[in-house]
């Protein structure tokens, strides 16, 4: 699905100009998990590996030059976990299989990520630009964005609940709305196991956020996208 005349969804990733773009990995989630004694199974990576699989089903005739992971490729801040060290390395491998360049937008979580960026040779960036379009992880304001007309972001992890009858679900989702006269796109977490921030009632995160939302549109991701019209309007249900 189109989310701008250039740009369209493909599942959890935003695909334009040759590039794909995934945010919020937080490989290693379920190891730091299992430290705080929540147990959980360690299926996660091979979840997102097919995940990828089916995104590059989606794209097999698109033109893929680079695939950029837009920040928190891992989860723990100020350690490399000996699942982060395994995991990341090989979903690396998997990325690389498939375009010619792997670039890692730093951040918030990823304060020592180039050990094993360098085990790669993998690109680490602060923001990526493919012309008029900027990738920056969302956790800060740090880049003019005067000459972008559109900026993407992760960070937020946004998705929203929806209910049916007694039952409510939180799904993941795309949004889309303006910044100081930008189109902003907001990614979802490419983690299966993070819910997410349910836009319609926690807290948000992100400087790029701290504006009245009811006018961006929401995409939800499920077996398909779907496109649900404006925040403001799933508020009043």
């Amino acid at each position: 699905m189109k989310i701008l005349p250039k740009m369209e969804i493909a599942d959890l990733a935003l695909y334009f100009d040759s590039t794909l773009v995934i945010a919020d990995v937080h490989i290693g989630y379920e190891e730091a998990l299992n430290k705080q004694g929540i147990l959980v199974p360690r299926l996660q990576f091979e979840e997102m590996a097919k995940r990828m699989e089916r995104i590059f089903g989606i794209l097999k005739n698109k033109k893929l030059k680079r695939i950029v992971v837009n920040g928190d490729l891992k989860h723990e801040f100020g350690t490399i976990s000996e699942q982060e060290w395994r995991n990341t390395l090989k979903f690396i491998d998997l990325l690389a299989k498939h375009c010619k360049e792997v670039i890692l937008v730093k951040g918030n979580h990823d304060t020592i990520l180039g050990p094993i960026a360098k085990k790669r040779n993998v690109k680490v960036v602060d923001y990526f630009e493919a012309g008029n379009i900027l990738v920056i992880h969302g956790n800060k304001i740090s880049q003019n964005i005067k000459k972008y007309e559109t900026i993407v972001i992760g960070h937020e992890h946004p998705a929203v609940s929806l209910k049916e009858g007694p039952r409510i679900e939180q799904f993941k989702c795309f949004l889309k709305g303006r910044y100081k006269g930008k189109n902003l796109i907001v990614q979802p977490s490419f983690n299966s196991m993070i819910e997410g921030t349910n836009i319609l009632r926690d807290k948000i995160m992100s400087p790029f956020l701290q504006q009245n939302l009811d006018n961006f549109k929401v995409y939800v991701v499920e077996d398909k996208v779907y496109e649900f019209g404006k925040l403001g309007n799933l508020r009043k249900n």
